[in-house]
């Protein structure tokens, strides 16, 4: 359905990111465990990042909704002052390439590197960019398929909400 409305809007001439086409759902089953080391050596684990927000994405280099959606969250990740925190797993892709691509692009929020997949099939993620919503509380909340202004309006308002108690 969505490639079809895609076709059909590039077949009008008209802008494809004149709407938004990001598909955001509850989150649904046992988060997996989180215990990963950065591309800078950083530790990451459930227990460090309780009491934080966490904006967890899935990316690659080879995605175009990714690429066009970084620069949100590395705008979200220079205003935030660590609430919430930004996190990037980048799939599929070797650690130089991953390195490379962030200096090139200006980015410096932490980014784990996945160049099998295996975290991403054990979150889930069958198409990037996906992004989960993790509240301070350490439970995973929502998953959110497609590319999103992370230093949006809405978006700051999902991650306003992930603070407050659930409903």
């Amino acid at each position: 359905m969505r490639l079809v409305r895609i076709l059909a809007l590039a077949l009008l001439g008209l802008p494809l990111l004149a709407h938004a086409q990001f598909d955001k759902q509850p989150w649904r089953g046992t988060m997996p465990p989180i215990d990963w080391v950065d591309m800078s050596g950083k530790r990451w684990t459930a227990q460090s990042l309780k009491g934080h927000t966490v904006v967890l994405n899935f990316w690659a280099t080879w995605c175009p909704p990714c690429k066009a959606e970084l620069p949100s969250l590395q705008m979200l990740h220079s205003i935030s002052d660590g609430q919430p925190i930004v996190l990037g797993i980048n799939v599929q892709e070797q650690p130089s390439r991953v390195q490379r691509y962030m200096q090139s692009a200006g980015l410096s929020f932490p980014v784990v590197t996945d160049p099998r997949g295996q975290l991403a099939k054990q979150w889930g993620v069958e198409a990037f960019p996906t992004t989960v919503l993790i509240a301070p509380n350490g439970q995973a909340r929502w998953r959110v398929l497609d590319e999103v202004d992370w230093a949006g309006p809405e978006a700051a308002k999902w991650i306003s909400d992930l603070n407050s108690p659930r409903r």
